[in-house]
């Protein structure tokens, strides 16, 4: 039983990424869409190690070859998947690792013998994972186009546009070759870490692709950007492969329920906000923590994906950790609130750290070591001053990435 404040947003933090774990999410949906062996499996993202255990669990021997893609560090420990064949590439910006995932993805398709059925697993973080290339581009304008991107404060969909239009595999590429191969079934599973759910933008769509996505695709980009973007490279072959059948088993939906669950179960009063969190992480950050000084006492859950728009030379931290440190500037000396902002996925941005816990003493802390809140958010060095204060969540692979969740609690007595 959560015995304080902090506590109890870490228990109810815990509680939404239990809900949407990949093992567990991909046991409970297999049993409702069996597959007939012998299977082929594919799983690209953060939680691919996760959802390809969990495929094991139920389908064991029928699956006869695995590949499995995700980001360094969060592979599973050696011999623990049977037959897989497991790859560690870059994230959030692509390295060499991607585009050998990429090459060797697109052979593990073309020598499976014809009418294989496969399961595809998919999650968030797959879009820089794996990658193949069109004619002339290389690595180095790969990485300075997703640096761009990951810069600009564009919304997810946007980002993902881009990455659709200047790849041989995102934007139903990995669809054309299955359907070269002659796959039998597909059926694919996705951890949505997108607004919508829609499977076209999840991991920059490999298995979807619809002309109509293009009105996501951001009016302003650097002239060498367009030039690169301005053709699509990958056909949609989706109706190449009849039989693909494409399952959300984890959203942050399902996220927020849970933690909103686990505060009912501790008998407090919940109120989980509706609308999705977007656009600066430091706005939305101070507009949370007024709206938590005005409200009655209780828990607040919220949830979505907000932007940092990087200077040159960034610092050290992520959205998250922006956000949390946003709001600890508006809750400075109050006594009775305290506020989660992290990643369900365990990285916040390009750190180790999932987000931060703030309250009222966060920058009475910071300010005995000498540092400025102001400063740290203008130089996107958030995590870096949350770091000194003791305040960052650590969680390690989650096994999920359903975009980033905010926990805030008021308790109407000094904490």
């Amino acid at each position: 039983m959560p015995t304080s404040p902090r506590t109890l947003l870490l228990h109810a933090y815990q509680a939404a990424l239990a809900a949407v774990e990949g093992g567990a999410r991909v046991r409970a949906a297999l049993v409702g869409h069996r597959l007939r062996g012998p299977v082929r499996a594919v799983a690209v993202g953060k939680a691919a190690s996760a959802m390809l255990g969990g495929a094991f669990d139920v389908l064991g021997a029928d699956i006869e070859a695995a590949l499995l893609i995700t980001k360094h560090g969060y592979g599973p420990p050696d011999g623990t998947l049977p037959r897989t064949e497991c790859i560690e590439a870059g994230h959030p910006v692509p390295d060499d690792r991607s585009l050998q995932a990429g090459d060797r993805l697109f052979r593990f398709v073309a020598t499976a013998p014809p009418g294989r059925s496969w399961l595809i697993l998919l999650s968030g973080g797959a879009s820089s994972l794996v990658e193949v290339l069109p004619d002339g581009m290389q690595l180095s304008d790969l990485q300075r186009a997703n640096a761009w991107l990951l810069a600009s404060g564009l919304a997810i969909e946007e980002v993902n546009a881009v990455r659709r239009r200047i790849s041989r595999i995102k934007g139903g590429g990995l669809a054309a070759q299955l359907a070269r191969q002659g796959a039998g079934r597909v059926l694919a599973l996705l951890i949505s870490d997108v607004p919508g759910d829609d499977p076209g933008v999840i991991g920059s769509g490999p298995l979807h692709a619809t002309p109509d996505r293009d009105r996501d695709m951001p009016a302003d980009l650097p002239d060498w950007l367009q030039a690169w973007a301005g053709d699509t490279a990958s056909a949609s072959a989706t109706a190449g492969l009849p039989l693909l059948e494409t399952v959300i088993i984890a959203n942050l939906d399902l996220a927020l329920e849970a933690a909103a669950r686990a505060g009912r179960d501790l008998g407090l009063e919940v109120q989980r906000h509706p609308a999705r969190l977007a656009g600066a992480a430091a706005a939305t950050g101070r507009r949370l923590a007024e709206t938590l000084l005005a409200a009655r006492p209780g828990l607040h859950v919220w949830g979505g994906e907000t932007t940092v728009v990087l200077p040159t030379e960034p610092g050290r931290g992520g959205r998250s950790q922006q956000l949390a440190l946003a709001a600890a500037e508006v809750l400075d000396g109050c006594t009775d609130c305290v506020l989660l902002a992290a990643a369900t996925d365990g990285s916040d941005g390009p750190t180790d750290a999932a987000g931060a816990l703030v309250d009222g003493t966060t920058l009475a802390r910071g300010r005995d070591l000498g540092l400025d809140a102001a400063r740290a958010l203008a130089a996107a060095d958030a995590g870096r001053y949350l770091a000194a204060t003791g305040d960052l969540i650590d969680t390690g692979p989650t096994g999920s990435n359903v975009n980033d969740v905010v926990l805030a609690l008021k308790s109407g007595t000094a904490v």
